[in-house]
């Protein structure tokens, strides 16, 4: 009974709608999938438990050799903000690019915390709590220097570019150095 319990958990992950480029288009399935999947179609119940056994144990042995890879939605969506505001070739799971395609699964704004600033004599130079590095494009000022702790938010702009408000004063122009 455990084992169908983990078997069920697995297929979900593996079958979740979130790695769809296209919500209607779901991703091909992996060969280890489409073997778990075809056991369901053997009538006999000692037969069909005897394929899923099989199958199921293929399935980990890859996982194991990192030659398959199972990811839940929340494992994607953290990943997406992790890759907020690189330049990424579309790759179905994460988002990245800007083709009319992926626009649902894009994330359209990130908010987070300041976790170090400092200003360079051109523009604030901020690390945001996520790990990622934006560098101030523009001139404007801020009332309040950003300190750690205070909450940012960066949203897409026009043309591919980022706007980021810290601690809810008007926003100015980044991008992401790291």
């Amino acid at each position: 009974m455990m084992k169908a319990a983990y078997l069920c958990a697995g297929l979900a992950m593996l079958a979740t709608p979130a790695f769809a480029k296209d919500a209607k288009k779901p991703m091909p399935r992996s060969e280890f999938l489409q073997k778990v999947v075809d056991c369901r179609a053997i009538t006999d119940a000692t037969q069909r438990l005897a394929c899923y056994d099989a199958e199921v144990a293929r399935l980990d042995e890859a996982a194991a050799k990192n030659e398959v890879y199972m990811v839940d939605k929340q494992q994607v969506q953290k990943t997406r903000r992790t890759l907020f505001g690189l330049p990424l070739p579309n790759l179905g799971l994460f988002g990245g690019g800007d083709d009319d395609d992926n626009k649902e699964n894009q994330i359209a704004e990130l908010e987070s915390t300041v976790k170090s600033a400092s200003y360079n004599g051109e523009g604030w130079i901020i690390t945001i709590a996520e790990g990622s590095t934006w560098q101030q494009m523009d001139f404007s000022p801020l009332a309040l220097s950003p300190k750690p702790g205070m909450p940012v938010v960066i949203k897409r702009a026009a043309l591919g570019t980022y706007k980021m408000s810290v601690r809810k004063q008007p926003g100015i122009k980044v991008k992401r150095i790291y």
